[in-house]
């Protein structure tokens, strides 16, 4: 019995998480689980899973927690405090790492300085602290493994093969809802025309950033980190179909991809039973019907979320958590129709540009650099 820590547990990679939970009963166990404010979907997963621990990150909803499972044996926490408690938990053998923004850095080195292995879906552990995060991954012996459907099937994609042999890694993206369109055209879209993705099921936050490729600019630099591979051999490809997950080139010429149908219940299954492949009952990929793929090199002019990443990327040190904090705020805005949908990437490259770089920023600097920045106006 495989017990695991779930940090995130009312998103969308947390629920279904919890589904292969639910189909391996027998092999997979929640011992903890952890939300922001979800009490609702949080005491339903308690009465079902009935873990030892739930954490709520808001001390008022751990409040309305507890009176609301006082019947059951979970024990509630809250807070920071609450969220690396059960990220240690002795009884632990994988954490999940789910939870959305940069709160979920602390719990998931905490996890690591426990030795425990980390299914890693929390983007901003790596853009912003990946140079502290895979260092002690390697001194702890612990295993990151990618849970993003991307990173995923890079992973599967290098399984048996030599490191040093990889030429570069097609990192495939979908295109978003605009893709195809020019800049003079995506002056007027609206928050609603931007949550319209094509074919992926994701939060708000996450189908916006699809949409400008910012997104995918942080997957690049989560690949850097993961795979110890150069942005130089990092190459993205728009790829509508969101069949062909990512691929990597080796140095014979040879591209080993993954492929399947958009569904993440696959990389999370594969991240928490690996090296092992279990069944799993959905939906199989048909190519014949599918008939054929595209690929296309993307348009960085219209979409410069993608060109602002890999600017980020290649300088390096602080600059990389300004990005993802700038493109936090912009999109929180432009949800709100504050900021029309181009003044995203506007904000993002008017924060690195008044920026004061930090080559190799601590823990604190990197949290400081984020509060700081929140207050700014612009």
């Amino acid at each position: 019995m495989k017990k695991i820590v779930l940090l995130g547990s009312t998103g969308s990679i947390g629920t279904q998480t919890l589904d292969i939970v639910r189909n391996y009963k027998d092999e997979l166990s929640c011992i903890a689980i952890a939300a922001m404010k979800s009490v609702g979907k949080i005491e339903e997963q308690v009465r079902e899973f009935h873990p030892e621990y739930a954490v709520m990150y808001d001390e008022r909803a751990a409040e309305e927690l507890r009176e609301k499972i006082r019947d059951t044996d979970t024990k509630v926490l809250s807070g920071m405090d609450g969220l690396t408690e059960i990220a240690t938990l002795p009884q632990a053998d994988i954490v999940v790492g789910a939870i959305v923004g940069m709160i979920g850095i602390r719990p998931t080195l905490a996890a690591i300085r426990a030795k425990k292995d980390i299914a890693l879906a929390n983007k901003e552990t790596l853009v912003t602290a990946g140079h502290i995060i895979m260092k002690e991954a390697k001194e702890a012996g612990v295993k990151i493994l990618p849970v993003d459907s991307e990173h995923s099937a890079i992973f599967q994609s290098m399984q048996g093969e030599e490191h040093e042999k990889i030429e570069k890694i097609l990192l495939t993206a979908s295109g978003g809802p605009f893709r195809g369109r020019k800049r003079e055209e995506l002056s007027e879209m609206t928050a609603a025309e931007a949550l319209k993705h094509p074919n992926w099921d994701m939060g708000p936050k996450v189908t916006i950033d699809s949409s400008t490729l910012v997104n995918k600019g942080l997957e690049v630099m989560e690949a850097h980190w993961l795979f110890d591979v150069d942005y130089d051999n990092i190459e993205v490809l728009v790829h509508p179909e969101s069949i062909v997950h990512s691929a990597v080139q080796y140095t014979d010429g040879a591209v080993m991809a993954q492929l399947g149908v958009p569904d993440m219940h696959l990389p999370i299954q594969y991240a928490l039973f690996y090296p092992h492949r279990m069944p799993l009952d959905r939906e199989r990929l048909d190519l014949a019907k599918i008939a054929s793929l595209k690929f296309e090199k993307p348009d960085m002019e219209t979409f410069r979320g993608l060109k602002l990443a890999f600017r980020a990327a290649k300088t390096g040190g602080s600059l990389p958590t300004v990005f993802n904090a700038a493109n936090e705020l912009a999109v929180r805005r432009f949800l709100k129709g504050e900021i029309k949908y181009l003044e995203i990437t506007d904000v993002i490259e008017w924060a690195m540009d008044e920026h004061k770089l930090i080559a190799d920023p601590t823990l604190d600097e990197i949290f400081e650099i984020e509060e700081n920045f929140e207050r700014r106006d612009f």
